[in-house]
């Protein structure tokens, strides 16, 4: 896994917000792709070798950068053959279209499709992708909004996507090798009304429940320090806990930081 955009929707100054790159038997695939994410994973992979894009769910800080990558495939000097598979959540391509053609009408050829075959994940059959196999739960957030749970070369990794604590995480995240949670709360913010996030200590208390072997923080802001976050983890999960930031790489079991 890279680690493309590790920010909540308010970007840490030269960080973007939530993308992940995941690599493993030939396969290339983008979870997510907020703002900013797009310039970063050039760094690590051609835009046009990319096997396909998923994306959680339809807040502007997890696919807004479909835009430069739609340009990219486009207009770029790195020629695709086939178009993009970019799956979205159900209800996001109506949203997602909504809004390009407010810049991108219609009569003007179609701005997506073009470049990206689009479609639409169904949550409960989840996906096979190029040998790795994608799984989802509906999480606790403000729009409809799915957590991802890959699995490839005997390893798995599940990606909270944003979400206020969850039974339907935990379990979509038993026994991962590595639990990716949002942590956007500080220790003491209190979110009033409908609840959509979670905090570090309740990012661990998860990470715990499910049993998973390693937990990463991430999508967070720069009201606290990574070892702040880690420490409030550590209060109530026992295993390994490290906080992800943009340009890091480890293996799915969360080893080999660098």
């Amino acid at each position: 896994m890279t680690v493309l955009g590790s920010s909540c929707s308010i970007p840490r100054p030269s960080r973007a917000c939530s993308s992940y790159l995941l690599e493993g038997g030939g396969h290339r695939i983008v979870v997510d792709l907020g703002s900013g994410a797009f310039s970063n994973l050039r760094k690590y992979a051609s835009y046009d070798d990319i096997d396909g894009v998923v994306i959680s769910h339809m807040h502007a800080d997890h696919f807004i950068d479909l835009i430069p990558m739609r340009y990219a495939l486009k207009y770029g000097t790195n020629v695709r053959r086939t178009k993009m598979p970019l799956w979205l959540p159900p209800g996001g391509e109506t949203m997602l279209r909504r809004l390009v053609g407010v810049f991108a009408p219609e009569g003007n050829g179609d701005f997506l499709s073009e470049v990206f075959d689009v479609r639409t994940y169904d949550p409960m059959s989840g996906l096979v992708l190029h040998g790795a196999t994608v799984r989802f739960a509906p999480t606790r957030h403000f729009v409809p909004t799915f957590a991802v749970r890959y699995e490839a070369g005997g390893r798995a990794l599940t990606y909270s996507a944003d979400t206020a604590p969850d039974e339907n995480v935990v379990r979509l995240a038993r026994g991962s090798d590595l639990f990716l949670c949002e942590a956007s709360l500080l220790r003491n913010e209190i979110e009033s009304g409908r609840r959509g996030h979670s905090s570090a200590l309740e990012a661990a208390q998860m990470a715990r429940d499910a049993e998973a072997a390693s937990l990463m923080l991430t999508h967070y802001s720069d009201g606290q320090t990574p070892d702040e976050m880690i420490a409030l983890a550590r209060e109530v999960y026992p295993g390994p806990v490290a906080c992800a930031d943009d340009h890091l790489r480890c293996d799915i079991d969360g080893t080999a930081a660098r």
